[in-house]
């Protein structure tokens, strides 16, 4: 075979390779190696998976083709195994607000872009925090959950009932481990202290308070069985703790505490190095609109943070008009950076001053 031939050949198999890879890469979409723009691995929480598999996961796949497979477990499980192996393969987190900024100041998490989520655009403005990468999706308010045949919402929304002697041995505390418990010294320290990260008096109050504490809980269900089983007649807590308790009539209900209201929020975090980018943003997009925060809503009971999106009247029913507008209503989110940076030092003080006592 002369020069010539073998020149040409070459030369036309490189073409075939070179337009194959082109082609390749533009299926792909993705840029990042391994990317394929049509799977994504998202971590969330176990309660209410399948629920919201029907309400927001299948209907995302539906309209762009992109499959979506789930991983769950506790907000520090799954952030623990980001951190041991940042190469798992997840590319989206959903996550509370604390271990999303925990989780940040590891590096674990990218900067979400909203002119590649258009919809960050569109929802309330406390749900886009420059100090946490991600996007909120979703809210929660602190409160007092209390037991309607024995005080009123006025009555409840006092800090100071809490410190009734005639509620001694009947009220519930939050540990610092729930998510509730930072709310809740917050509120304390905003109340009785110079500001919501004001621990020291915090402490000393919660501290004042905590032989009159039937139970300090970790999970809803103690809260909520110990109040509608009447152990309990108050206890500071989650609005959403309410929720099918006041749905089945039993005589409960939730109201914000007259001063130092404060809120949690779920965050929607990419994951850095994920090799489907696109995808990612795609979906967080999707959780945001209108459409999607309204079957969460209606499914799941996820306060939307979507203003178009419509709110189910078991929401407005527990929360008031905070379910709608919660900065309107006066809640506020805490800064977390000093929270994570504070974290271990503020829960040995707390079980040394609180829960001890």
């Amino acid at each position: 075979m002369s020069n010539n031939k073998r020149s040409t050949r070459w030369s036309a198999s490189a073409a075939v390779l070179l337009t194959s890879a082109v082609a390749l890469t533009a299926c792909g979409g993705d840029t990042q190696a391994g990317g394929d723009n049509k799977t994504l691995v998202l971590s969330t929480f176990a309660f209410g998976v399948d629920d919201f598999k029907k309400s927001v996961i299948d209907p995302f796949t539906a309209a762009t083709g992109i499959e979506v497979e789930v991983e769950t477990g506790s907000n520090a499980d799954r952030l623990s195994k980001l951190e041991l192996n940042k190469n798992s393969g997840t590319d989206v987190m959903l996550i509370s607000d604390y271990y999303a900024a925990a989780g940040q100041a590891k590096d674990l998490f990218e900067k979400a872009d909203p002119a590649k989520i258009p919809n960050m655009s569109k929802v309330a403005p406390f749900a886009v925090d420059d100090k946490i990468d991600g996007p909120a999706y979703t809210f929660q308010l602190n409160g007092m959950m209390y037991r309607t045949d024995v005080m009123d919402a006025a009555t409840a929304a006092k800090w100071e009932t809490l410190s009734d002697p005639a509620r001694a041995n009947k009220i519930a505390l939050p540990d610092l481990a729930a998510t509730s418990g930072q709310l809740t010294l917050s509120g304390f320290a905003a109340t009785y202290g110079s500001g919501p990260l004001d621990v020291d008096k915090g402490l000393e109050t919660m501290g004042a308070l905590a032989p009159s504490v039937l139970k300090f809980y970790t999970a809803s269900t103690e809260v909520t069985n110990l109040i509608q089983q009447k152990e309990i007649v108050a206890a500071p807590a989650l609005d959403g703790f309410a929720r099918n308790l006041v749905s089945s009539g039993a005589p409960v209900a939730w109201t914000p505490t007259a001063t130092g209201k404060y809120m949690t929020t779920n965050r929607a975090m990419i994951v850095k190095g994920t090799k489907h980018q696109s995808a990612a943003e795609k979906f967080i997009d999707y959780m945001l609109s209108a459409k999607a925060q309204s079957a969460s809503a209606e499914v799941l009971g996820d306060k939307p943070v979507n203003p178009e999106a419509m709110v189910p009247d078991i929401l407005t029913k527990v929360s008031g008009p905070a379910a709608k507008d919660p900065v309107g209503a006066g809640f506020a989110t805490l800064d977390m950076g000093p929270i994570v940076e504070n974290r271990s030092a503020w829960v040995e003080r707390y079980a040394r001053e609180v829960t001890s006592k």
